[in-house]
């Protein structure tokens, strides 16, 4: 029997949510009570799955926890598993993603942090190294933080090349490495940049989240600050596909694991009303790439609703039909069986949301 594992990380602990076939969903937590959790990953590649944690404690600072027994205990690497060398200036605020590379690279798992930086681990998340190429990027002295600091939140790998490697930064955009992380180009070709004199720039861009397409690693999908946007060169140019969304501004997206040309996006209001648009609980799918949208709401509130969904709060599992889900400001967390046709509440009144996984553990 299959067992699906949630991890939603909030303000104020980790929550860890367990549902074994057709059973009933079990939550529990708070682990790292008090902690703001804004990073989560399940590594599935080794013997047993992997659950990783960037934690953040209000006394000892931002730390990374892993855990071999599915959150049943936690360790701390003896040593800071992220450090900025001592010559960069630079100390950890928080880290902002924990990405596993794919079988392509066993046992990498990447570290996106705030000041916006890459750190790259080979022994499965216990301790990180600097990506100085990256660090040291020419434009980097002209990046700007964003409305919620300047991080580094997206990373993704490319199952068919190791040394391929995507990643999104708040507010300086998308860069690309195919060297392994030895030189890095911005890739924002085709992406807005409202807020700036110049709304095209090489970077400078405000991307919040970036997803690949199931089908086709070339084909990724981009929720901007304004715009929703698809390549079809692995970043190379982008074209907008939000017109026919409520709005094109919001923080999330996620990609269908299995279903070629289909994706989720929690739309938003404005930048300066963050609230669901129209005031409606929805998650929007494509299922042909972006040409049209449809609004997923069975199960959901139809009331008016405010619970914002951030960046790294709505995603899928591997199962098919797909798991999908969200969990917003509010502290509500939803769950989708079927590819997001229908939705049920799994949990109320959680602190806020920042981040969610799931798995399924065979």
């Amino acid at each position: 029997m299959n067992e699906v594992l949630l991890l939603a990380g909030t303000r104020k602990g980790l929550f860890i949510g367990r549902r074994r076939g057709s059973g009933p969903w079990e939550l529990e937590g708070p682990h790292f009570n008090a902690q703001a959790v804004s990073a989560v990953a399940i590594d599935g590649r080794g013997p047993a799955p992997r659950l990783l944690a960037g934690g953040d404690s209000p006394h000892w600072g931002p730390s990374v926890f892993s855990s071999d027994d599915l959150g049943a205990t936690w360790q701390e690497p003896p040593a800071p598993a992220i450090r900025f060398p001592r010559d960069t200036g630079a100390s950890l605020e928080r880290v902002w993603q924990l990405h596993p590379a794919g079988p392509e690279a066993p046992d990498v798992v990447y570290a996106g942090t705030e000041p916006a930086a890459l750190f790259r681990s080979t022994d499965r998340g216990t301790s990180f190294e600097l990506v100085r190429p990256l660090w040291e990027h020419p434009t980097r002295s002209a990046w700007v933080p964003g409305g919620g600091g300047e991080g580094l939140h997206t990373v993704i790998t490319d199952p068919a090349d190791r040394a391929a490697v995507t990643v999104a930064v708040s507010t300086a955009g998308v860069f690309r490495t195919r060297d392994g992380g030895a030189g890095w180009t911005p890739s924002n070709h085709g992406v807005a940049a409202v807020f700036l004199p110049d709304p095209h720039p090489e970077f400078g861009q405000c991307v919040h989240k970036i997803a690949q397409d199931a089908g086709n690693r070339d084909r990724l999908y981009l929720q901007n600050h304004w715009g929703v946007y698809r390549s079809d060169d692995a970043g190379g140019t982008w074209s907008d596909i939000g017109s026919a969304l409520p709005s094109d501004f919001g923080f999330a997206v996620a990609a269908h694991p299995h279903r070629p040309g289909t994706a989720y996006v929690f739309p938003l209001n404005a930048d300066i009303d963050r609230v669901p648009a129209q005031h409606r609980c929805r998650v929007f799918r494509t299922g042909d790439a972006g040409a049209h949208w449809e609004p997923l709401t069975k199960g959901l509130p139809s009331g008016d609703h405010y619970g914002t969904v951030l960046r790294d709060a709505l995603c899928t599992d591997d199962a098919d039909p797909a798991g999908v889900y969200f969990g917003n400001r509010n502290g509500e967390l939803y769950a989708s069986h079927d590819d997001g046709d229908s939705w049920r509440q799994l949990a109320a009144h959680l602190p806020d949301v920042l981040c969610v996984r799931a798995a399924v553990l065979h």
